[in-house]
């Protein structure tokens, strides 16, 4: 597979501090986490942010504007540098199962976007992307529109559903961080 890029420009106030930049897995950063398991399958990861901020440094995607948290400019920022979909995924997300990649690459080419849902959520930001939407996803931002389900509904959309959502676990809090480290810890004692 060709391009992946992890999200990692949010603001993680739920966090209260950058939670791409905490420890996880044995790594530096939770986002140097997901790079090592994404480039495991695809040829190019990137992730997207607002600067620089990674030590060792990360092949990064700047969000053009850098004053605004948005997920549409965000996607808006990723695009515009490809002529093929790419597989987008937040840098909180560090269970998902890289087999499901299979279900969901099925259809990238007959939708502009294909993304992940379990029976409570659609995963908005957990899919691929075609290109072709960089243009839309900028009008909306300049709308002021920030939410995916928008753009999810202007265009050829294809939800795929698992049934298991212990993948999709996002960290967004601290008790969630922890959390995710003893299942990261017993998932190498398992192995």
């Amino acid at each position: 597979m060709q391009t992946c890029v992890i999200l990692a420009g949010g603001k993680s106030s739920r966090m209260g501090q950058d939670k791409t930049l905490l420890p996880f897995g044995g790594f530096k950063t939770l986002t140097h986490y997901e790079v090592a398991k994404f480039s495991k399958v695809f040829e190019e990861v990137y992730v997207s942010s607002k600067f620089e901020k990674f030590s060792p440094p990360l092949k990064l995607i700047k969000d053009e504007n850098s004053d605004n948290y948005s997920p549409m400019l965000a996607l808006y920022s990723i695009l515009k540098n490809f002529d093929h979909s790419v597989f987008v995924i937040p840098a909180d997300m560090p269970f998902f199962d890289l087999k499901s990649l299979e279900e969901l690459v099925k259809f990238k080419d007959k939708f502009d976007i294909v993304v992940a849902s379990d029976n409570e959520h659609i995963h908005s930001l957990c899919g691929f992307f075609s290109p072709g939407l960089a243009t839309l996803a900028h009008e909306f931002y300049l709308k002021n529109e920030h939410k995916i389900g928008l753009l999810r509904k202007s265009c050829k959309c294809k939800v795929v559903n698992f049934k298991d959502s212990g993948q999709f676990f996002n960290v967004n809090f601290p008790d969630e961080y922890e959390m995710a480290k003893k299942i990261q810890e017993k998932k190498i004692d398992d192995e």
